[in-house]
């Protein structure tokens, strides 16, 4: 039974999983392991710089969606408004093309010379008008989410 025993091998003393196995092939198991072990903390590293940058681009896409939120709320405050606009422009040209008409009965159950000023199409066509070129002033932070 003595020819079984085997020579105790440094690092490994009393070590049941290294036992029977050469000194190279045990240096290697080691090595091995040991770079399996750095491998996985490279990839627990890694997954958890990935789960913060996951993070961070979630406030930042939920910052962005406030922010159109709000720009899209005012699109629609301001289109309110110009409608409302334009139906007041509607009822003023009317009433105005009705003041015209009144004149122009004067005039000629009247007689009297009086002048009528024609309602441009500008005034019906607001786009049309023509208006000169003015700078427009915007901040560097103006168009940032």
């Amino acid at each position: 039974m003595a020819s079984m025993k085997q020579p105790p091998s440094s690092g490994s003393e009393g070590d049941p999983r290294y036992a029977g196995v050469d000194e190279r092939k045990r240096k290697r198991m080691i090595s091995n392991r040991e770079s399996a072990r750095r491998s996985r903390m490279r990839k627990q590293q890694q997954m958890e710089g990935l789960i913060g940058q996951l993070n961070q681009l979630q406030n930042e896409n939920k910052l962005i969606e406030e922010k159109i939120s709000g720009v899209a709320n005012t699109y629609i405050g301001l289109a309110s408004e110009n409608n409302v606009l334009r139906a007041q422009l509607a009822e003023l040209a009317d009433r105005l093309r009705s003041l015209n008409s009144v004149l122009q009965i004067a005039e000629e159950v009247g007689g009297f010379a009086i002048d009528i000023p024609e309602i441009p199409n500008a005034l019906l066509e607001p786009w049309q008008l023509p208006c000169p070129m003015q700078p427009v002033g915007a901040s560097a932070g103006m168009f940032e989410f």
